[in-house]
């Protein structure tokens, strides 16, 4: 199951609108793909004995790792989850036989796996910006399927709560509690925000600058079932009462794109419903023509599968008709006024000195064959009074970006306010028409100019790149640094610049391969000016007088992850590390700066900073570090979300691969287990491939042993051995392309992954299942056709299994079906399925709007499987989208994985001789050597095997934040700079969208 585990995150997080950035700290838990949960399965221990469990199946199934009365129950028996989700709530039932296949209705797993899954979730937190308050966002369990069942309208990519006039499936809070945080880093007394409407939903919390207000939406549920519209509220930090911030019921918030934006500490700009609105325009009954799209001028225009775009006319009015907003002046007083005229408004953004505002909409013409990131874009500054300045730029429509990756649009993107200036612009301009095929030098150039510019003046240029831009941490007029990198290489490099000074020279600071974590120096670590913004935070030693930065760093090393800090000189290269984790029994990584409250230099005596820290059977707290006696102070104090797995056991195992490469992945077995006295166990191998340009590179160490082991419910579902995560290596070194080697590659990781369990002897060689999610299924279809000597059954969540479906591109393959034509035949399952005759579990979301991953992708792949006699089963998921959010279909799911593995894993000792005769010659002598290796003599017909593990996302956890960036199509400067370049923070720890 995924784990609960923290990210950190400045601003955003659905808790601010996407240009709020940085106005808070913000905190929250998150699922993320990790070790499923345990189960029995023929065996118990009890006290270091080992008893035979009856051998009836109805029976057995209750042999869990957690006896049913060691959990907590279910409120009042009444078959109602903590959540308050009931579990008939969509025709729900349990049956002990695992047989019952048939019974049609949602299902659910026993009763201990139950109470995991509906266990309360953490509150999100957010620290204000004077860091003198944290608030406590709480949140409800799994949303119930009647949430995900609401109409929704599919346009430009984007899906549309028409009665909310949002974006559908949003979550949301339940409840906003503020703690002080005093001096000694203890909590004050809760106080709860008050005299919200009861049932209130909660959205878009953000802080005003100085602390002082909240302002947040509110919808209700209504007599339909539906949700209200959202309406703006504010709240007071220091009395903790809440009111409306319009006097007028029927002003509403335009939630599709932006949101509102605190323009000063008293005003907000709010998208807004224009009052003048109708209802929204109706299909015809009768169409007025054909559907016509033309490309008679013989345009070039390649693009990925993109789900919910617009079909015809009447999808483009609907689209107008919900995205156009009016904006709105509104203060706390009272007092409102109209900012510009309606228009489709996708992000408004202050400028520091709170004197000007950067307004980006779109317009028509739109397109049926792209997004509405993709749609024109035009980008204005105006004064926060509402007086209109000049327009920036107005892109066409571009449908024509060519597929290679860091290809870009053409014109002005990245638009921003430089953060240590404050009214100045920067953006950057590409030299290669966007096409990253095109060699020329320079290939991106910066340029910055004033707000207050005159049109004619031409801007400055800052800084000529020959990579593709990423991003810019600005410090002061002195020091900035400028991030680029290459996909093709994976290089990545960080240049040092003057801004102000013209006779100082760029220089380069690092250059690295983005693979290659262990040389990664760490991120700079930034501090909050007096305007809101994030500067790169300077420090200064007593001893030395010298002035230094903060590098804060994953710390990668072959043990594993070991965060650190670092003083960095950014003038001589010399650094100090000041702090590290405990590498023997913590994972502790620095979140932020806590110390920052004044401006100019921090003095390294007085440093304070946030950290989390956990541990293999601890979960995660929040603690104050403070300098110079490195004095530790512990804020949160999370009960442990399910005691009775508090000693799973976990290791992090390293194993090689038969072509030299170095392999990676974890291990969870059960509390007690010894495999010298308990004997093998089944095995689930859960995974998901990734592409590397060096064996070097594929050979590192990713993620910690020590990080807390949570479960989460949209993970698979495990008893027995859990592999979780090992690596599969898919390498194209040099001119070479990975995928043309994938099969061979996806082999030889799975090999050594069932040979090293087997070895250990934690694994029955004729009872080990894989599986994944996404292109985790897809790797698991693919290993059940040509590794079927390895596993005994899958499960494919939400894969995609023919690539001619996804002709121009998929995950990291760039080339298009007719440039790799064998490469796309052969990497397809769906080619292969007359070759899959091990049992494969097949699940899918009936509204999955991943690109590729459409759900006629298990639906095509399933009749194939069938037209060849698989023994197969398909289930599509109402409703559920790439990743699934409701309680009844995760239940379900679960129960799907129980039934699965129950009879084709744990109960599959009949095998079947003449499977084998089916492989070939190499493949049995390579089965039989891993058995050889575990020690063990096995009968030819006994090499039946099959192996499965799980990286699921989890769309309902938060989903609210969906940003511009997300659905617009532009690579945000922290966007790219998060994923190739030296502004990544660890793996969990990110900056803004």
């Amino acid at each position: 199951m995924s784990l609960p585990k923290v990210y950190h995150r400045f601003s955003l997080l659905s808790l601010h609108s996407p240009k709020t950035l940085f106005s808070s700290l913000t905190l929250a838990v998150k699922h993320l793909p990790s070790p499923p949960l345990f189960r029995r399965h023929s065996r118990r221990f009890v006290a270091g004995k080992q008893f035979k469990a009856k051998t009836t199946m109805a029976s057995s199934r209750f042999h869990h790792l957690v006896p049913v009365n060691a959990s907590a129950a279910e409120d009042g028996g009444n078959g109602t989850g903590s959540n308050g989700a009931a579990d008939a709530t969509a025709s729900v039932a349990y049956d002990d036989d695992i047989e019952s296949a048939s019974v049609t209705g949602y299902r659910l797993p026993p009763h201990e796996i139950r109470d995991i899954v509906d266990a309360p979730p953490l509150p999100a937190l957010s620290f204000s910006p004077l860091r003198d308050k944290i608030l406590f966002l709480k949140r409800r369990s799994l949303p119930p399927l009647s949430d995900l069942a609401r109409p929704e309208e599919k346009l430009a990519g984007l899906r549309i709560d028409g009665k909310c006039n949002t974006r559908s499936r949003m979550s949301f809070y339940t409840g906003i509690a503020i703690h002080q945080l005093m001096e000694d880093g203890s909590l004050g007394p809760e106080k709860e925000i008050q005299d919200l409407p009861k049932g209130a939903k909660i959205n878009f919390v953000t802080w005003s600058n100085n602390g002082q207000h909240l302002a947040f939406s509110v919808r209700l549920d209504e007599d339909d079932g539906s949700s209200s519209k959202l309406r703006v509220w504010v709240a007071n930090v220091d009395t903790g009462k809440a009111r409306p911030l319009f006097e007028s019921p029927d002003i509403y918030v335009n939630a599709v794109f932006d949101n509102f934006v605190w323009v000063n500490d008293s005003t907000l700009l709010v998208s807004t419903i224009p009052l003048s609105r109708g209802d929204p325009p109706r299909k015809p009954l009768v169409p007025s023509g054909p559907k016509i799209q033309s490309n008679e001028q013989k345009n070039v225009i390649q693009a990925r599968t993109y789900q919910d775009l617009l079909k015809d006319e009447c999808d483009e009015d609907l689209f107008e008709y919900y995205a156009t907003t009016q904006l709105v002046l509104a203060s706390l007083d009272g007092e409102m006024k109209p900012f510009g005229p309606p228009a489709i408004y996708t992000s408004m953004d202050p400028s520091p000195d709170q004197t000007y505002i950067m307004i980006t909409s779109t317009h028509r013409p739109f397109s049926f064959v792209v997004p509405c990131g993709r749609f024109p874009k035009k980008v204005e500054v105006w004064t926060t009074n509402g007086e209109f300045v000049r327009e920036l730029c107005d892109l066409p429509l571009a449908e024509d970006i060519p597929i290679a990756f860091n290809s870009v649009r053409k014109g002005m993107r990245s638009i921003n306010w430089r953060a240590d200036k404050p009214s100045t612009l920067y953006w950057v301009e590409t030299q290669d028409g966007g096409d990253a095929k095109v060699e020329v030098s320079p290939r991106d150039i910066i340029y910055t100019q004033s707000a207050a510019s005159h049109e004619n003046e031409q801007p400055k240029i800052l800084h000529k790149l020959d990579l593709r831009y990423g991003g810019i941490s600005w410090c002061d007029d002195t020091l900035a640094l400028v991030y680029e990198s290459w996909y093709k290489t994976r290089k990545v490099r960080t240049w040092v610049i003057s801004p102000e000074s013209e006779d100082v020279n760029p220089r380069i600071l690092f250059d690295r391969s983005s693979e290659d974590v262990y040389s990664d120096p760490g991120s700079p670590m930034s501090r909050r000016t007096l305007a809101g913004t994030y500067v790169i935070a300077k420090v200064k030693k007593e001893d030395d007088g010298n002035t230094y930065v903060l590098l804060n760093g994953s710390g990668a090393t072959p043990e594993g992850n070991i965060p650190f800090l670092d003083l960095f000189d950014i003038n001589t290269g010399s650094k100090e590390r000041i702090w590290q984790s405990d590498k023997e029994k913590y994972f502790e990584t620095v979140v932020a700066l806590m110390s920052d409250q004044k401006e100019g230099e921090l003095s390294i005596n007085k440093l304070k900073i946030l950290t989390s820290k956990e541990s293999k059977t601890e979960n995660t707290q929040y603690y104050l570090l403070s300098w110079p006696e490195k004095k530790t102070c512990q804020i949160t104090n999370f009960p442990h979300p399910y005691p009775q797995l508090k000693s799973l056991q976990k290791e992090m195992i390293r194993y090689q691969r038969k072509d030299g490469v170095q392999l990676t992945a974890t291990l969870y077995l059960p509390p007690g287990y010894d495999p010298s006295r308990d004997g093998p166990l089944p095995c689930l191998v859960w995974s998901y491939p990734g592409e590397f340009k060096s064996k070097e590179a594929a050979s590192q160490v990713r993620g910690s042993p020590n990080e807390f082991a949570g479960i989460g419910p949209t993970s698979p579902l495990l008893w027995f051995a859990v592999l979780s995560g090992p690596t599969i290596p898919i390498i194209g070194e040099g001119d070479e392309e990975a995928n043309d080697r994938y099969i061979e590659q996806l082999v030889a990781s799975a090999e050594a992954a069932v040979e090293e369990v087997i070895r250990r002897g934690v694994a029955d060689p004729n009872k080990i299942a894989v599986g994944g999610h996404s292109y985790g299924a897809f790797m698991t279809a693919n290993l059940l056709a040509h590794a079927p000597h390895l596993f005994c059954c899958g499960i494919a969540r939400s894969g995609a299994y023919n690539r001619t479906l996804t002709p121009f591109g998929f995950q990291n393959e760039e080339r298009t079906l007719w440039e790799a034509t064998n490469t796309y035949v052969e990497m397809s399952p769906f080619m292969s399925a007359n070759k899959i005759k091990k049992p494969i579990l097949l699940v899918h979301g009936e509204e999955d709007n991943n690109p590729g991953t459409l759900t006629m992708q298990s639906d095509r792949f399933f009749n194939a499987l069938k037209g060849h006699g698989a023994l197969c089963r398909l289930v599509i998921l109402p409703y559920e989208s790439h990743g699934y959010g409701a309680r009844e279909s995760i239940m379900h799911v679960l129960w799907e994985t129980d039934r699965w593995l129950q009879k084709h894993c744990v109960y599959s000792s009949d095998v079947k001789a003449d499977a084998c005769k089916d492989n070939a010659e190499g493949t049995v002598d390579s089965q039989s050597k891993a058995v050889a290796t575990a020690g063990g003599v096995q009968e030819l017909a006994d090499l039946d095997e099959d192996k499965f593990h799980s990286i699921s996302p989890n769309a309902s956890a938060l989903n609210d934040q969906n940003t511009i960036s997300d659905f617009m199509g532009d690579k945000l400067p922290g966007d790219e700079a998060r994923r190739v370049s030296d502004k990544v923070r660890a793996d969990h720890i990110y900056s803004i969208l």
